[in-house]
């Protein structure tokens, strides 16, 4: 396989904007003499973005590799929060690269990530990016997977939880949905009640329609067209929000 052509193959929207740019220098200082695989990513043959193509409509195949390189950009922010790059967190983003594209994809995913390390990502303009193109369900779910990043060290930094809260902004989350991922990972006594968006003084009724609209919004279904390994995490946020509540229900005796 010709290096990084799992990220030039399909990836949609995000040749455009800041991602392509972006990806555009990287793969430009990583692969100098490949100028066709640049001008594919990047749209152009100096590396300058392609412009935006509203009227298109993009494939299954095209979101879900534009979900995975927003993803790969996005991690580098996480990853280097606290100051420090720890390898349980490369690993983890390596090895979801490696679910989605194989072995071959591994090193071409670990040489772009050790560049972006080096590398001042501006997640406003990157998150604007992703809000204009991905619906809400993908923002969401690419929110939980980069909040998860965070956590696979054993440890769950203010400083990592600053850099979240910052791209929750950045790409359009609202700020209750995102201290509800958050409260998934970050632990206090009342991360369940957070995890469902609602207060310890909130009446079983509102409990239960809490749990109903959560499950509802964070459907695995809503991000089928991502690929069966970002269903499949989906369906661990789904589990997060039943833990939650059978947490609350447990405490109140329901």
């Amino acid at each position: 396989m010709s290096a990084f052509k799992w990220i030039a193959g399909l990836f949609g929207w995000a040749a455009s904007g800041p991602i392509g740019a972006l990806l555009g220098v990287l793969i430009g200082a990583l692969l100098d003499s490949q100028i066709d695989l640049i001008k594919q990513v990047t749209g152009s043959p100096d590396g300058t973005p392609a412009g935006p193509s509203p009227s298109r409509g993009y494939t299954a195949a095209e979101q879900r590799n534009s979900f995975l390189v927003s993803l790969l950009v996005l991690s580098s922010s996480v990853i280097k929060a606290d100051g420090k790059t720890h390898p349980a967190e490369t690993g983890y983003v390596l090895d979801f690269v490696r679910q989605n594209f194989g072995q071959a994809a591994v090193q071409d995913a670990s040489r772009i990530l050790a560049e972006l390390e080096g590398k001042n990502v501006n997640i406003y303009e990157v998150g604007a990016q992703i809000a204009r193109n991905m619906n809400y369900s993908q923002r969401l779910q690419l929110f939980h997977y980069l909040t998860r990043i965070a956590t696979v060290d054993g440890e769950f930094s203010l400083q990592e939880k600053d850099v979240l809260e910052a791209i929750a902004g950045a790409i359009h989350l609202n700020s209750s949905d995102a201290a509800s991922v958050i409260s998934m990972f970050y632990k206090d006594s009342s991360s369940a009640y957070s995890v469902l968006e609602i207060s310890p003084s909130a009446t079983n009724d509102e409990v239960k329609s809490a749990y109903r609209r959560m499950a509802m919004k964070n459907h695995p279904d809503k991000v089928a067209t991502l690929g069966p390994e970002v269903q499949k995490a989906a369906a661990e946020k789904f589990r997060q929000i039943q833990e939650a509540y059978e947490t609350i229900k447990k405490e109140r005796g329901l």
